[in-house]
């Protein structure tokens, strides 16, 4: 039997790829929002049905049987595709009104959400170090976005509600990850019906009548809002098929080494990989309070990691089994 402290490491590895990947999926939405005025959640609807799209032909042909659930798992992952929906609807407006770099740190307020409903409805450990490290990382998300600074929210109110709306909602989506590991689905069988579905609901919330949803379509039309832009359905579907497929892939399968808790504090790195490369394609600035912030959420990660391997080893068998979760695969 694998050892806890080798599936730690290897969920923590699986987490900080899985970060790395997905801190490049608010620049393609910045820059398809920023340069051709996309809708934020017709982008959210052809992002998802473009993933559930290119894995349900890759899963046919190398993996048939991924492609096969149990009639019982059904509603679970429907409703799982819905809270993904309202997450990504959250996320994608979000980096429309924040900017790539700030909407990032925003959604990972999702770390404290994140601990204490894993604490109390998945029944996951919520120690001192754990809350030290959400509250580094709360910490961070205040300092980056400049929520201390009053008119921040007289400017931006919408932006920095709805920033933080995308945390609570990428903590739905962990836990539910986290629970979907438990009951026996693979991660790619979860992510492919998902996403399937999470498209379906934003197809719906875009056939709202009367712009009832801010950055929905308002007519049929604006499915097709980029025309004969090649070159952004091609951003648009390089989006899809690639940091989204992976990095959500790969969260999901960290989800079966790690508690939800644990993998959602790991990726909370992600908003240090979007600035460096916000900064460096879309001339985003982050001020040095902000930089402070970025750094808050490092040295928080960097510690969990540290005490959760101590732990792991100093554990009694009991302990190891709460701490080093076996995958379920």
């Amino acid at each position: 039997m694998t050892s806890p402290g080798s599936n730690l490491t290897r969920g923590y590895a699986i987490a900080l790829v899985s970060a790395a990947i997905l801190s490049t999926t608010a620049i393609f939405i910045r820059y398809l929002t920023q340069t051709y005025h996309l809708p934020p959640l017709v982008l959210a609807f052809w992002r998802d049905g473009f993933v559930a799209g290119t894995l349900l032909p890759v899963l046919g042909l190398l993996r048939p049987v991924l492609l096969r659930v149990k009639r019982k798992h059904l509603p679970y992952l429907i409703v799982y595709g819905l809270m993904l929906a309202i997450f990504n609807a959250l996320w994608t407006t979000s980096v429309a009104l924040n900017g790539a770099a700030i909407s990032t740190v925003l959604v990972y307020c999702s770390a404290g959400f994140t601990a204490l409903l894993g604490w109390w409805l998945l029944k996951e450990r919520l120690d001192w170090a754990k809350l030290l490290v959400v509250g580094l990382g709360l910490g961070g998300c205040v300092l980056v976005s400049e929520a201390l600074d009053p008119m921040a929210w007289r400017a931006n109110i919408l932006g920095i509600l709805t920033g933080i709306l995308s945390g609570l909602w990428y903590a739905i989506y962990s836990l539910m990850g986290r629970s979907a590991s438990q009951r026996g689905l693979n991660p790619w069988t979860t992510l492919v019906y998902t996403f399937g579905f999470a498209a379906i609901f934003l197809l719906l919330f875009n056939l709202l009548p009367g712009g009832f949803l801010p950055g929905a379509a308002r007519r049929p039309a604006d499915f097709f809002w980029l025309g004969d832009a090649f070159v952004g359905w091609g951003i648009l579907f390089l989006l899809a098929a690639g940091p989204t497929v992976l990095g959500f892939g790969l969260y999901n399968v960290s989800l079966s080494f790690l508690p939800s808790s644990v993998a959602n504090l790991v990726v909370t790195l992600e908003p240090v990989f979007t600035a460096v490369i916000a900064y460096a394609l879309l001339g985003e600035r982050l001020s040095g309070i902000q930089i402070i912030g970025g750094l808050m959420i490092l040295i928080g990660v960097i510690f969990l990691r540290i005490h959760e391997g101590r732990l792991a080893n100093q554990a009694t068998p009991e302990r190891q089994r709460e701490i080093g979760s076996v995958s379920m695969d």
